[in-house]
Formats: structure tokens, sequence, C-alpha cells
């Protein structure tokens, strides 16, 4: 029997899944509110909670696990490019990953260091005109 095994497929393979939370995770982090349909977002709950729970501890494996999870690829920088980083430019050649990294164990961390969990909320929209899918806005609260 498969009492209690609840699974998110929703028609994907296991690394299309894994990418496309990984993903929707990088742009929720990016822009703290993102709208999607409501069986993703509640799926990305799950996740995007436990990595806020991961970057208030602030250790370098958990570091290591967010990137992991996130898929960040890290590329490394040329001389050029990192001179560039030190100078602060506005256009300095960092990845979008490494930003919501950044974003992540600094900004977000200290926002909810005093709170024990529900760090994300729904707001349910309505039902997208081409397949009939309810959608809504899933976002950090404030």
């Amino acid at each position: 029997m498969r009492h209690g095994k609840r699974t998110f497929k929703v028609g994907r393979t296991g690394s299309h899944r894994r990418a496309m939370l990984a993903n929707m995770m990088k742009s929720l982090i990016e822009n703290e509110r993102i709208e999607t349909t409501l069986v993703k977002a509640k799926e990305l709950r799950r996740h995007a909670e436990k990595m806020i729970t991961k970057a208030k501890k602030n250790t370098l494996a958990s570091k290591r696990d967010a990137i992991a999870t996130l898929q960040v690829a890290f590329n490394p920088l040329t001389t050029k490019e990192a001179r560039a980083v030190k100078a602060g430019g506005d256009k300095a050649p960092y990845s979008r990953d490494r930003l919501v990294i950044n974003k992540l164990f600094g900004e977000l961390r200290e926002r909810y260091a005093a709170r024990n969990g529900g760090y994300t909320r729904i707001i349910r929209k309505g039902i997208r005109i081409g397949d009939n899918a309810p959608t809504c806005y899933i976002e950090y609260l404030k």
C-alpha cells in the first residue's frame, strides 16, 4: 500500500522536476514573489522553507547543501572579472546564482532569524485561460 507516499510528479521526469524546482526557488529568492500554478506553489513552499532553515544555520555544510539544491554553477572568474568585482561596478560579472546565494545567506537569513517557520505565503489568483489551471502567487513574508 502507498499510504503516506505523497509525491510531486506533474508529468515530469525526476531530473526535470529537480531542475524546475531549483529554478523556481532561485526566482523566488531573487524576486521574493513569483506567479505559478497552485500545485507547483504548494510543492515549492516545502522546499523554500527548508532553504531558509538551512540559511539560518549558516554553516559551511548548510551553504554547500543549499548550493547543491539550487544547482548553482560557480564559474571561476578571470583576473579581469575579479578586479571588476572588487571595484564594485554596476555590471559586476557575478552570475545570478552567486547573487541568489548571497541574498539567501545574507538578507533573508537576517530577516527570519527570530521566526520559527512559516516564511512563505500563497495567495490564490484565479484560473488560467489556456488550460483552466488554478494560479497563485507565492511570496516570502516581509
